[in-house]
């Protein structure tokens, strides 16, 4: 497949969001303009003419477990030696560990470029970025020593381990048990699936951190503590020795991302270190997942963008029927429903990628705060960001793709084209790390649970300089939120989904118009900003009136038979 990085349209979100203050910051005072620039068409370069000519090549050649070791797919051992060489893993790493310490703005730009290319690919060295996030924040000395520097230069790389096949999205339900071997290590032992990369041969060696309970740990989520357990033991100078009894012995049998191996992973008294204080594993543990969080809204944002690509170059070289303009003869992006889906598609996907970076933009800001109220409100900012753009991100990956596959018509849900891929591989980012049911009740209840202050925060955010049709989506969602926390947990829960994405389509519109505004050379931003008022925000009011329709006709008795 080919692709094009959107360099113009991720710097036109930079510009919405306000990234330059990052520069300001003495964190971050390394990140100009310029260097910005300079980064980000290298690594889009390298997806272009690395990653994305392995995009069916993954697909169609899929990982395979061969004698106990998974074997990647052609080619993908040497382009990710070449993401390794470059730096890319440690893009946003402390350079105390060989990172670059760039803000995770343009980590996560970089991120979604390299997605873009090649997701299955990708997934390798997005989740050894989430590891050394944890690591950095809950390791030992010893650890963050010997591990930190081998994972941000990748030889080494990283996984996460917590479903079970009775322990989905119930983690507290989980049975892996960790007992202490007396001399500072842990027996670790039990199964978990659903683990990407959980085996491959691309590295020297892979570390697991793998959620399990100690002898005696209370029951539920209270009582789940965090071990890293590496596929060949190392010692305190980092010096590999013997394999550890870790071992993938199964390989999921997926829709999509079949180039990313997702393991079933058997621990029989694996060697672990504990990682943070016994039974904080989940605390621990959701330093990794709220990364992953925004970096699978990325992933989501990377497949739209592919997918608009793909179907952009087929629109325009289709011709079928008599087009309204010219001679009659043009190709079908002359007609008036395929510029529909181009433009929904365009909207959807500029909006989402915006949200995704002020998410991290939040998260930089917060590191490099001056002081404790300035860091806590731009980390309650994050917060309240980070499962819409895990959400919205996702969906829009999985809608636009959808479109994508309309445009090609017939010959969109033939395999030959590569366009169903796009909806394949990106189709599982709305349900792992937290279904994006999971992700709205998180919105309406943890992250509303401050009494709506970071949500009516941003709400009035956007209605400075807002026009007439987003203040009156603004004035429906501030209406929604005002419900939400005078509701009942399952009304609530039940409007939570409708709620997330009309938030969402408020913050894309805000996001669009603020583009328009920083880029006003730019005709084709203004455009896209009326496209995002007449095609998105007049779902809001909709949506808004759903979230706010309660439980009740879900759970009436006249309403039984429909669930039985």
């Amino acid at each position: 497949m080919t692709y094009a990085p959107p360099l113009d349209d991720l710097a036109a979100a930079m510009a919405a969001i306000g990234a330059d203050r990052l520069a300001g910051t003495e964190r971050f005072a390394e990140a100009s303009a310029e260097t910005v620039a300079a980064v980000l068409a290298e690594a889009g370069r390298l997806a272009a003419e690395r990653l994305a000519p392995l995009q069916r090549v993954g697909d169609l050649n899929p990982a395979r477990l061969e004698n106990g070791v998974v074997r990647t797919s052609p080619g993908f051992a040497e382009a990710y030696r070449a993401i390794a060489e470059g730096g890319w893993i440690g893009i946003s790493a402390d350079p105390a560990h060989g990172g670059m310490g760039l803000p995770l703005t343009v980590g996560s730009a970089v991120s979604e470029m390299m997605s873009s290319a090649c997701m299955a690919l990708w997934l390798n060295p997005l989740l050894t970025q989430g590891q050394i996030e944890a690591l950095e924040a809950h390791a030992p000395d010893w650890i963050r020593a010997v591990c930190l520097p081998r994972l941000v230069s990748g030889e080494w790389t990283g996984t996460m381990n917590l479903t079970e096949p009775q322990a989905g999205s119930d983690v507290g339900a989980l049975r892996a048990t960790a007992e202490p071997n007396g001399d500072g290590t842990y027996a670790v032992s039990g199964q978990k699936i659903f683990i990407s990369w959980g085996d491959h041969d691309m590295a020297q060696n892979i570390c697991h951190l793998v959620l399990a309970r100690l002898p005696g740990a209370a029951p539920g989520t209270r009582g789940i503590s965090l071990f890293l357990v590496p596929k060949i033991i190392f010692d305190a100078e980092g010096r590999l020795g013997a394999a550890n009894s870790v071992r993938a012995i199964g390989l999921e049998h997926k829709l999509g991302l079949h180039g990313s191996p997702t393991c079933v992973m058997e621990y029989d008294r694996a060697t672990g270190w504990l990682i943070g204080p016994e039974h904080g594993g989940m605390a621990c543990m959701f330093t990794m997942m709220n990364a992953a969080r925004l970096a699978v809204g990325v992933e989501g944002v990377a497949s739209a963008e592919a997918a608009l690509q793909a179907a952009l170059a087929h629109a325009r070289e289709r011709r079928q029927g008599r087009t309204p303009r010219g001679d009659g003869r043009g190709p079908i992006a002359e007609h008036a429903d395929v510029r529909r889906m181009i433009a929904q598609m365009r909207a959807r996907t500029s909006a989402a990628r915006a949200i995704c970076l002020d998410c991290a933009l939040s998260l930089d800001m917060a590191r490099a705060a001056a002081n404790a109220e300035e860091r806590a409100r731009w980390t309650a900012r994050a917060a309240l960001l980070t499962p819409i753009a895990k959400a919205f991100g996702t969906e829009t990956g999985c809608e636009v793709a959808d479109l994508a596959i309309q445009i090609h018509g017939g010959m969109g849900y033939v395999e030959e084209t590569g366009v169903a891929q796009f909806w394949r591989d990106v189709r599982v980012t709305t349900i792992y790390e937290g279904t994006n049911g999971i992700q709205a009740m998180d919105l309406v209840g943890r992250k509303l649970s401050d009494g709506g202050a970071a949500a009516r925060a941003l709400i009035a955010e956007m209605r400075a300089g807002a026009g007439s049709p987003l203040a009156r989506a603004l004035d429906a969602l501030d209406q929604a939120t005002g419900w939400m926390l005078s509701a009942e947990p399952t009304d609530r829960n039940a409007g939570a989904v409708p709620y997330l994405r009309a938030f969402a389509l408020c913050l894309g519109v805000h996001y669009l118009h603020a583009a328009a505004r920083a880029r006003p050379a730019e005709p084709a931003r203004a455009a896209l900003a009326r496209i995002g008022e007449e095609r998105l925000l007049p779902q809001v009011a909709a949506l808004c009136a759903e979230a706010c329709a309660g439980a009740g006709s879900l759970y009436a008795e006249e309403a039984e038979p429909l669930f039985a």
